[in-house]
């Protein structure tokens, strides 16, 4: 008696909407297409180092409540109007949840918090979330986790992102390479800065992979390259920290060896605040001191914030707080605004000076 060989462990599958229709339904006006052009040409000039401001990538870990991120992102666009001469604002909007084992992959895997994965819903709400963040005006940026989601909302995005975890795989070295925004690369969950430069280095180059087109069809698509990859330092489970003055200067040595720009990102939270939101203060108080004293390195820094401090937990059978994370605990967004005057004020020195 014969066996069967193929899919024996999946148990169900679902038709998944194209990005054609998707685009159909939630399509991205003209005025917008522009305006978010623009803001990739802008935050590419202040990674080059043709902009004095630094880039400000702020918000939850992850979204949950499309509702709560637009409040938050109201308030945060306030927040950053009158910062704006010292810092380029960019919402963190971030659909996907990488996880060491288990738990609540994120608004597109399962965007009702109940573990009925109904992706087609949350491609749609994910794509409304941006197209309302850019109504705004604001620039968003994501990380690219799963490697055919950005083909649904990547035309929405400012600003990507390659994760510690993935920042060492061949497939969204590939994707990287392909995205039409700059990417910031991860160090590795150890703290490892090379893998990230080696990621940097193949994205620059063309390439050749296996992904879906608009239509929903397979194919093999080629790249030409991305030349705007750039260095996110964010502590690791070996190195510690790695936002002090020593590990800036050696990231930007290691970058300029390999004739990448010298410019680095500082993730405040993660590795860099050893998993303790509020030591976020700690990582923007060192880096304010390093600005002034002459550091050009940084070009930019990453705050998870939110409406309240803190996070809660999911499926507890308790309503949720409105504005809080149901990820990695955040600021309050009250307290991520007095942060970001202080590097708005330390950026401010040097154009004086």
């Amino acid at each position: 008696m014969s066996r069967p060989t193929d899919d024996v462990r999946i148990a169900n599958t679902r038709p998944l909407i194209t990005p054609w229709v998707l685009a159909e339904e939630l399509p991205l006006p003209e005025r917008l297409e522009g305006q978010i052009a623009g803001h990739r040409r802008s935050i590419e000039r202040v990674l080059a180092h043709d902009d004095p401001r630094l880039l400000a990538i702020v918000g939850p870990c992850s979204v949950h409540d499309p509702a709560a991120l637009l409040d938050f992102a109201r308030q945060f666009q306030a927040i950053c109007r009158p910062l704006e001469d010292a810092i380029f604002p960019i919402l963190r909007v971030y659909f996907e949840k990488p996880r060491t084992v288990v738990g609540w992959k994120g608004l597109i895997n399962d965007p009702d918090l109940d573990g009925s994965f109904q992706i087609n819903r949350g491609l749609h709400l994910a794509r409304k979330v941006l197209l309302d963040v850019n109504a705004l005006g604001l620039p968003a940026a994501s990380e690219f986790l799963d490697t055919t989601f950005g083909q649904y909302y990547a035309d929405l995005v400012s600003f990507g992102a390659i994760g510690a975890r993935t920042v060492e795989s061949q497939i969204h070295r590939e994707l990287a390479s392909g995205l039409s925004m700059p990417v910031g690369f991860k160090n590795g969950t150890n703290g490892e800065i090379g893998v990230a430069i080696d990621a940097i280095r193949s994205a620059r180059h063309s390439h050749w992979f296996p992904s879906l087109t608009k239509e929903g069809t397979p194919a093999v698509l080629q790249s030409t390259g991305n030349p705007h990859g750039y260095l996110v330092l964010r502590g690791g489970s070996r190195t510690g920290p790695n936002y002090h003055a020593q590990q800036i200067g050696d990231a930007a040595v290691a970058l300029a060896a390999q004739e990448l720009p010298a410019s680095v990102i500082v993730d405040c939270s993660h590795g860099n605040s050893e998993k303790d939101y509020r030591r976020q203060a700690e990582v923007i108080s060192s880096l304010c001191d390093q600005i002034e004293q002459g550091q050009t390195a940084i070009r930019g820094v990453m705050l998870e914030s939110h409406l309240v401090a803190g996070n809660q937990p999911v499926g507890t059978g308790q309503a949720l707080a409105y504005g809080q994370s149901i990820t990695d605990a955040c600021l309050s967004l009250a307290d991520t605004g007095v942060l970001l005057q202080l590097l708005a004020a330390s950026v401010r020195k040097t154009l004086v000076s």
